[in-house]
């Protein structure tokens, strides 16, 4: 969110650079090859086009709209990913899966705040909230893809080594990145100082948040690590407040405990 002069899709590719310079020595040491298994190329391919737009879509998001209300809104993907699960996984949605998602839609409303529910004055008026919504919908996005990736991810389970789909998510999302920039026209050289130190730390932090993750997920059930992966909203939380001295709604709270009593009771 600090990096406010560069575009969320070229922030994307700059994350994409620098994790492929850690991915590639990974591969060569594992001699996985950078293909995959015949088989799994379809689900490598689907699952690095919609990781990386799922990606493009959160840091878009960050910009848009307030660190705490993206962070929240993300925190839907559980609800999307047992819908998703029961569709193309034919596993069991359950009518505790159906009130998480009423609770998880409960918390979007009421940090969305549209108008024609809210009013004018609790939605805040003008572009900003105009900013905000576009936002909002991007982090809706994000959670949408976000969840058809772990469908896919778990479609292929063991059989993928675990690089190989980083490897394909980076190098799929550059070339999506570039592609997008190229179109819209927006690439321009990060200023110096700051704003490249950002870009490197983005692309560590990226990496550090999945191996660590996928590290968890090795060693402990998913139910624990789901749960404890919801303190992201109150680190959101503490962070916009320390970094951006911007103190969160009371709707954007309400909307927050909604969302992780759905994450939580899912997981």
């Amino acid at each position: 969110k600090k990096v406010q002069d560069v575009h969320a899709v070229e922030i994307s590719a700059f994350r994409c650079v620098f994790q492929m310079l850690v991915i590639i020595p990974c591969l060569i040491y594992r001699k996985t090859g950078f293909l995959g298994p015949k088989g799994q190329r379809i689900f490598l391919l689907l699952r690095g086009v919609l990781g990386s737009t799922a990606m493009i879509l959160l840091y878009y998001a960050f910009q848009a709209t307030s660190l705490a209300d993206a962070t929240v809104i993300t925190f839907s993907s559980p609800v999307f990913t047992s819908i998703f699960a029961c569709i193309f996984l034919k596993e069991k949605y359950s009518p505790w899966d159906a009130l998480f998602t009423v609770f998880t839609i409960t918390g979007v409303i009421l940090i969305v705040r549209p108008p024609f529910l809210f009013g004018a004055s609790a939605a805040g008026g003008g572009e900003s909230y105009s900013l905000h919504l576009k936002g909002t919908i991007a982090a809706v996005a994000h959670a949408v893809f976000g969840a058809l990736t772990l469908v896919i991810l778990r479609k292929m389970g063991k059989s993928v080594d675990y690089f190989l789909s980083i490897w394909y998510y980076v190098i799929l999302g550059l070339l999506e990145s570039i592609i997008v920039l190229f179109i819209i026209g927006e690439w321009s050289l990060p200023y110096c100082g700051l704003d490249r130190l950002f870009l490197i730390l983005i692309g560590l932090f990226g990496l550090g948040g999945q191996v660590f993750l996928t590290k968890a997920i090795q060693i402990e059930k998913a139910g624990p690590v789901a749960i404890m992966k919801t303190m992201d909203v109150v680190f959101a939380f503490i962070f916009q407040i320390i970094f951006f001295n911007d103190v969160p709604t009371w709707w954007t709270v309400g909307g927050a405990l909604c969302v992780i009593a759905s994450s939580t009771g899912a997981a």
